[in-house]
Order: structure tokens, then C-alpha cells, then sequence
């Protein structure tokens, strides 16, 4: 498990962190010096930029053959997920495939291999009865992990995240403008900075709840965004 005042103890993996959320939660875990190991898994590797901080190991597996790469999932205290992808890039069933069953498969997976606390960035409104595919797809996705059985999991309902993507989506760049205003008078109801929503995964690991699963909607991601908590406090 981390250890408090910046004296990294234990060891964790990541998940997604090609992506806006991802890589804020690598930064943030760098940084920080939280764990003694970080590693990421992914289908490739990361270029990372060189900074001060927690090392980096990076870990290359098939998502389509994931069972096979259980090795990967051994051995960490604390997972943390932020994998995902959309329905124009991927298509539906791609979709379906990235953001439910690879997320459910490494969830058992690093069960099996001793992780104790999961961390899932889900989305807002998410609810497997939904008749929207997203929303839907992230309803069962939660359910799924929860059912796993770790000592702990948070699970993360951010609204739309606001971020510089590496990749440009016009109508989320127009969302995200509208709403960066928007912030201004509601900060808390419509949208999130992706840096916020990686420390709050951070602080959900140093003060977890007191209950086996822990649901953060938007404004609690927020609260908790904002601390910088230390275990024992």
C-alpha cells in the first residue's frame, strides 16, 4: 500500500494511461512517489517524458488473448483503470469490447494475482438499464467489477472531462469549450478537469471508504480532487 509523506511503499498498475485521464494519473503517481513500483499496461508502449519521480515499468499484452499475460496482473497492491475508447473509433462492438470485457477480464485478473483495492474511472449516468449503449456498457462494466470480490473498489463517475486530447474530436472540443465556461459559475455539476479526477483516484487509494465499494459522483470527485490526503489523517 502507498505510503505517507511521499515514501513509496507497494506497487500498483495502470491502465488506459495513453489517455487524457490516464496520463494525468501517471503524472500524478510520478510525482508523488506514492508506490515503490508503477507499472503500465497496455497494447503498446508509452513514450513517457523524462521526470522526477517513481520509475515507470511499462508492460506490453494482447487485450484480445489477455488471460495469457496474467503475470502482468501479480503482485500489485492497488489497480488503477481508466481504459477505454469510443463508439466512432472502435464501432459498437469494439466499444463494447474495450470499455466492458477487457476491463472485466483484467479485474479478475488482478484479483487472482493479489490486488486488493480497484480503481475505475466509469462515467456519469451510468446504468446497465440505460438505453444508451455508453451508459449502458458502463452500468454493466461497474456491476461486473464489483462483483469481482477485491477488498476495496471506487469506482468514478466524472462528467464530461475537460482535457487537451493528443487526438482531435471537433464536437467534444466545442463541448469542452462550452463547458470550460460553464465551470465558471457551476463548477462542480457539468464537467471535470481530467487532473482532478486523477487525484481523486489517488486519494481514493490514501482514505478509502469505509465500505467495500465507494461511488463518486461528479462533485465528490471534485472534493476529493482537491485534497492532497496523507495516510493516517
Amino acid at each position: 500500500m502507498a505510503a505517507a509523506g511521499g515514501s513509496g511503499a507497494g506497487s500498483c498498475f495502470v491502465l488506459g494511461a495513453s489517455g487524457a485521464t490516464g496520463r494525468a494519473l501517471l503524472r500524478e503517481l510520478r510525482a508523488r512517489r506514492l508506490f515503490a513500483r508503477v507499472t503500465v499496461i497496455g497494447r503498446r508502449r508509452l513514450s513517457l517524458a523524462e521526470e522526477s519521480g517513481t520509475a515507470v515499468e511499462q508492460v506490453v499484452v494482447d487485450f484480445e488473448r489477455l488471460s495469457e499475460h496474467a503475470a502482468a496482473f501479480r503482485g500489485h497492491d492497488v489497480g488503477f483503470c481508466c481504459l477505454g475508447t469510443t463508439r466512432s473509433k472502435a464501432g459498437a462492438d469494439g466499444f463494447v469490447r474495450v470499455d466492458r470485457d477487457y476491463v472485466a477480464q483484467a479485474a479478475e485478473l488482478a484479483r487472482a494475482g493479489g490486488c486488493k483495492h480497484f480503481v475505475l474511472q466509469s462515467s456519469q449516468g451510468a446504468n446497465e438499464h440505460s438505453r444508451f449503449l455508453y451508459l449502458q456498457v458502463k452500468g454493466e462494466v461497474e456491476k461486473l467489477v464489483q462483483a469481482v470480490g477485491f477488498d476495496h473498489c471506487t469506482i468514478l463517475r466524472p462528467a464530461v472531462l475537460l482535457c487537451a486530447r493528443q487526438e482531435f474530436r471537433p464536437m467534444e472540443w466545442i463541448t469542452q469549450h462550452v463547458l470550460g465556461a460553464v465551470a465558471w459559475l457551476f463548477p462542480t455539476a457539468y464537467s471535470v478537469p481530467v487532473e482532478t479526477v486523477a487525484r481523486a483516484m489517488v486519494a481514493s487509494v490514501l482514505q478509502p471508504g469505509k465500505g467495500k465499494v465507494e461511488v463518486l459522483e461528479n462533485k465528490a470527485i471534485h472534493q476529493l480532487g482537491k485534497a492532497q490526503p496523507q495516510l493516517g489523517t
